[in-house]
């Protein structure tokens, strides 16, 4: 089963990378309004969560794959948690697209965008429930993983006032409208902001939650408990 799953992992992850190459290709199409450029162009492609979340997924997915099928050994920590954060960013990325997003912008590239938004996602959740078991982490992996994220709302919130639109022209450029405090005002925005930030944690806590309780060693400690004198 490790090799077998090892191969979806790799195929996963070529698909990811093909949905955002494709993706990529459909922005470079954009004709920048006055006071943009395609520099600006590039940057809010990768400032887009769903784009990095598969960049993590992506770089997750082959890491495993590749160690697991070269490797007779666990995965170092470092790649559990890569794992643990592409399962959760990936997730949420799910959730918030087809909760909040699903059917707002038409997609260029339909097949692309359902990967990168829903095939992907469910595929890291079922990573972590069927594939083999991987590495326990301490709880306070979940810490490491919503640093990103915390990061990412920094950044966003900070840059999409000094970001001309491509598209529009706006003085101003935000990913998700949710963030735009032009359209929904500054309330609004942070209460999307603690809600998400609450849904990350919640969701982190609960990969690795599921990855120490279907890890080696929980598996180990079951049967040395069994074995035990009543």
């Amino acid at each position: 089963m490790t090799r077998t799953w090892s191969i979806l992992r790799l195929v996963m992850a070529v698909l990811i990378l093909a949905a955002m190459t494709a993706e990529f290709r459909g922005a470079m199409g954009t004709t920048p309004a006055a006071g943009s450029s395609m520099a600006t162009v590039v940057v809010n492609y990768f400032s887009y969560f769903t784009i990095e979340s598969n960049l993590f997924a992506a770089a997750a997915l082959i890491a495993a794959g590749v160690w697991a099928l070269t490797r007779n050994t666990q995965e170092p920590t470092w790649m559990a948690v890569l794992m643990a954060a592409a399962t959760t960013f990936m997730a949420i990325t799910g959730l918030v697209y087809n909760l909040l997003l699903r059917g707002l912008v038409p997609a260029a590239y339909p097949w692309a965008n359902e990967i990168l938004h829903l095939i992907g996602p469910l595929f890291l959740v079922v990573d972590l429930f069927v594939a083999p078991p991987r590495r326990r982490l301490p709880w306070r992996a979940v810490g490491a993983v919503i640093a990103f994220p915390i990061v990412w709302a920094i950044y966003t919130l900070v840059r999409g006032e000094h970001v001309v639109s491509p598209l529009t022209g706006d003085p101003w450029w935000y990913p998700y409208p949710f963030l735009n405090n032009h359209l929904h005002g500054y309330g609004v925005v942070f209460a999307y902001v603690v809600g998400i930030a609450a849904a990350f944690t919640l969701v982190a806590w609960g990969v690795v939650a599921v990855g120490r309780r279907r890890s080696p060693e929980a598996i180990a400690d079951e049967k040395d408990a069994g074995l035990s004198p009543a």
